[in-house]
């Protein structure tokens, strides 16, 4: 039997990131915690995803949250949930985090 979909989620290896776009990454979302509360509302990860340049930041948003939430309370906390959130946008502009921070 022929499959021309793959339906598992492909998942980013943590050889295949470069540090420094993951280093990046992690501060620009660090940032956009303006209440300084240890999470991010998801205006906040909208703003991440703008500064970004995202195309559709309303749609990263809304995925991010699908996974990176984990305890599902609407936000995204910074010492748990920040990795997934960091991995999601690697995955969305692989190689191109740099230039999008210009």
């Amino acid at each position: 039997m022929v499959h021309f979909f793959n339906i598992k989620k492909a998942e980013t290896k943590t050889k295949d990131i470069p540090k420094e776009d993951y280093d990046e990454l992690m501060k620009l979302f660090k940032r956009c915690d303006v209440n300084n509360n240890g999470k991010l509302s998801w205006e906040e990860v909208k703003a991440g995803f703008r500064r970004l340049q995202s195309r559709f930041p309303l749609y990263r948003t809304h995925r991010a949250f699908q996974m990176a939430d984990e305890n599902h309370d609407g936000f995204i906390n910074v010492n748990d949930e920040l990795d997934k959130l960091v991995t999601y946008a690697l995955e969305c502009y692989p190689g191109k985090i740099k230039l999008r921070l210009l």
